[in-house]
């Protein structure tokens, strides 16, 4: 304000409005918006206090030093030309303005250069203006409150909202034979069916890269340019929706080098649909019980895979947060990428263990003729040393070159399994090995393979290794011990399948291929 301006009086908060109206006229001083109501020293007006301003122009002022604020007050009351008070000093004294109010300023807050003045106002004014603010202030704790209340319920609808439209895309088309529980379907990794058609050109024959008994499986490329390979559940499959559950449930929770990572899963209708990374090099069966192609593994590549899909079993037994019995682990669920590194997959059969258990009993026998351990077949038996029998067997393929379902010898009645211990005993073991490692293998390494693959076929599942002592026994930590009589059976006696199995069984006609009993997709 200029020198001899005027205080426009505004009360602090927003919702007030003042009777004092600045004209920011220097010779008048301020103009009251509400006439003063004074009688002959009668009057019912009241004094509202501006504090930290400087006080008025004294030119036109009177005072007492003997007068307390509270007298100051009553003496300006009874004066009907008295327009403001004040204490002269902070320790007392009355001071008085008979006319206008000129020259006021205020400091800022909290400077301490301040005075308190209490200007004479209307009391129709000073009542109103209080009731306004007691008014705001009633509302504001009133409306707060509910405000809140209505965030709150708003933010819980839309995450109840968001949740219920979640659990609906994973449910949809109602075909769960039992529900994924809420905490289960909020973990899986969702991608829509119109996104997964792209990616495959509509599921082109082009794009399929193989098929069986859960469906087809398809690569595709996304947007983004990531390669991915999609199981297909096939709509007129009578198997597979408790695996495509099981897969996702247990795959979802599993991180590991040697494990095949799920990217995504998707449910619309009939449709169900798993999609993983994509392995350049498909599947380890392709490989090794192919004429042509089993030359590109040479002996050190195979040694990598047997190593690789060990660690990948110490993984699923004992370091992750489940303890997981693959079930199905065969040469055609080990995928290899582009660096021919190898990959387990298809844990549509798995089942988890936790606490300390350790071994469990069903009467549905799945797997693969050929890798399924003797306990597990006759007695529906299985643990830990189911998975590491199947891993025996796998070594032993790996090395020979030879399936263990389907292994005939003119005039010999053994599996793949029996010969190579007949050869063991007769002390001719390199006879065993795939004649492409002939001039690639370490002998050391390549004996060392196949002692640790009949320690893991020996009959009593007490008497394997566990797949830590697998790893130190292939690393060549300490001497491997004498393994005693694998289990095998001659392909003749094939009925003993044919009697156990209570669904999907192997066909005692299959002498040339292994037929898996879940007939699970090989990519």
């Amino acid at each position: 304000m200029q020198e001899n301006g005027c205080l426009l009086f505004h009360y602090l908060e927003i919702y007030v409005t003042h009777t004092i109206h600045a004209l920011e006229n220097p010779t008048d001083g301020c103009v009251r918006r509400t006439p003063l109501n004074c009688n002959n020293g009668q009057s019912d007006d009241r004094f509202m206090n501006y504090s930290n301003v400087k006080l008025p122009d004294t030119q036109s002022s009177w005072f007492n030093m003997s007068m307390n604020l509270e007298e100051c007050r009553t003496h300006c009351l009874k004066n009907c030309s008295c327009t403001a008070y004040a204490n002269i000093e902070s320790s007392g004294g009355c001071l008085i303005w008979v006319t206008g109010l000129m020259d006021i300023r205020v400091y800022p807050e909290g400077s301490g250069a301040g005075r308190d003045l209490f200007v004479r106002m209307a009391s129709s004014e000073v009542i109103g203006t209080v009731k306004r603010g007691a008014n705001i202030k009633l509302m504001l704790l009133i409306i707060f409150p509910v405000v809140l209340v209505i965030a709150s319920i708003s933010a819980w609808c839309l995450y109840a909202w968001i949740k219920r439209k979640r659990a609906q895309f994973i449910e949809e088309g109602g075909l769960w034979n039992t529900s994924l529980r809420h905490d289960e379907a909020m973990e899986l990794p969702l991608l829509s069916f119109t996104t997964i058609a792209n990616a495959t050109a509509s599921f082109s024959l082009d794009n399929k890269l193989g098929e069986g008994g859960f469906g087809t499986v398809y690569k595709g490329r996304l947007e983004e340019g990531i390669e991915i390979a999609v199981k297909r559940l096939s709509q007129t499959s009578s198997q597979g929706v408790n695996e495509f559950k099981n897969e996702v449930i247990c795959v979802s929770k599993l991180q590991h080098r040697n494990l095949v990572k799920l990217l995504g899963c998707c449910i619309k209708g009939n449709e169900r649909l798993l999609v993983y990374e994509y392995m350049q090099n498909r599947s380890l069966d392709l490989f090794i019980f192919d004429e042509r192609k089993s030359m590109l593994l040479d002996w050190t590549k195979r040694f990598n895979i047997i190593m690789g899909i060990a660690r990948g079993l110490v993984y699923l037994h004992q370091d992750s947060r489940l303890r997981i019995i693959h079930r199905d682990l065969k040469a055609s669920n080990i995928l290899l990428d582009e660096d021919m590194n190898p990959k387990i997959s298809d844990f549509g059969v798995a089942r988890s263990f936790g606490g300390n258990e350790t071994q469990a009993n069903t009467e549905r026998v799945v797997g693969t003729c050929g890798y399924i351990s003797p306990e597990y077949a006759l007695d529906g038996i299985f643990s830990i040393k189911s998975d590491v029998f199947s891993f025996g067997v796998l070594v032993l393929e790996i090395v020979i070159g030879k399936r263990n379902r389907g292994f005939i010898l003119p005039g010999k009645d053994n599996n793949l399994i029996g010969h190579a211990w007949m050869l063991y005993n007769e002390g001719r073991l390199m006879e065993l090995i795939d004649p492409t490692l002939v001039e690639s293998c370490h002998p050391s390494e390549v004996l060392r393979s196949i002692e640790v693959g009949f320690l893991c076929v020996q009959r009593n599942p007490g008497e394997r290794p566990n797949m830590s002592s697998v790893i130190r026994m292939l690393g060549g930590e300490g001497e491997v011990p004498q393994p005693n009589e694998p289990e095998f059976f001659p392909e003749k006696d094939d009925q003993w399948l044919v009697a156990e199995f209570t669904s999907s069984t192997c066909p005692k006609s299959t002498v040339v291929d292994h037929v898996p009993i879940t007939e699970l997709i090989s990519r």
